[in-house]
């Protein structure tokens, strides 16, 4: 009977833990040890600068974030 819900329990976790989803976060820790655009996990900069106290990396914005997908203008057509 344990093996009966124990499984039941897994199964149960395993289905309601969806995939993760892919997130663009605005900060990264950047240096020599993380080439580029860097360790790219931060949503404030403070946590970056937490991350990079004591060390010899640097936060910078991720490339990714800030160019990103960017909406695209409606484009007219006029006929000539």
């Amino acid at each position: 009977m344990r093996k009966i819900i124990a499984a039941a329990g897994y199964i149960a976790i395993v289905f309601a833990a969806g995939p993760a989803a892919a997130r663009d976060y605005p900060y990264c820790l950047q240096g020599r040890d993380y080439g580029y655009p860097g360790l790219c996990q931060f949503s404030s900069y403070g946590q970056c600068q937490a991350s990079a106290s004591g060390t010899f990396s640097y936060c910078g914005t991720n490339p990714r974030f800030a160019y990103g997908w960017q909406p695209q203008r409606r484009r007219s057509y006029r006929g000539w």
